[in-house]
């Protein structure tokens, strides 16, 4: 007679048990998969800027450390900075606004990460010159300057992540 009795509390005590071991394992379940994501939806950080010229086009590459954002590049007849809205003192008489969002150039402490240029003047068949010019609210802006009108076109490549622009020109190597 104390044999049934003795097998349900034992079934209960596993039941309780087992309840416990799988209350106790779901938040950690969840924990991770909610570290998981955050990881994934971490606002990017530009960390440079470089450019390189080729054959037939001239290249721009924004290196980012975590995802590549969205990116418009859009044609603008000036480029300015963006927050005191003051001209971008490039020479040229075309220019590409680039926009990242989301995106920082800054830490969550506001400690600058982005190493490359801010203002420079280049010297490719292309490509005339290059700004930073704004990392505000979520958009990191580059401009870009060309004495001709550019025909380009865009890419994302990842290990390690980058944004490409390349804008084509005659062949310069034969």
């Amino acid at each position: 007679m104390n044999h049934p009795r003795r097998r349900q509390a034992t079934a209960l005590a596993t039941g309780v048990l087992l309840s416990a071991g799988i209350a106790l394992a779901a938040p950690a379940s969840t924990a991770a998969a909610t570290g998981a994501r955050a990881r994934t939806t971490q606002t990017p950080l530009v960390v440079n800027a470089r450019w390189g010229g080729h054959c037939t086009y001239d290249r721009i590459v924004i290196d980012l450390r975590g995802h590549v954002p969205s990116v418009t590049v859009t044609p603008v007849p000036r480029l300015f900075y963006d927050g005191s809205g003051k001209p971008v003192p490039l020479a040229g008489k075309f220019f590409l606004e680039i926009r990242l969002h989301p995106a920082a150039a800054h830490d969550d402490a506001g400690k600058n990460v982005y190493r490359g240029p801010k203002l420079i003047k280049i010297y490719l068949p292309q490509l005339k010159g290059l700004a930073l010019t704004g990392d505000f609210e979520g958009y990191v802006t580059f401009g870009a300057a060309f004495n001709t009108k550019p025909v380009f076109s865009t890419h994302k490549l990842h290990h390690p992540e980058r944004f490409v622009l390349d804008v084509a020109h005659r062949n310069v190597c034969c």
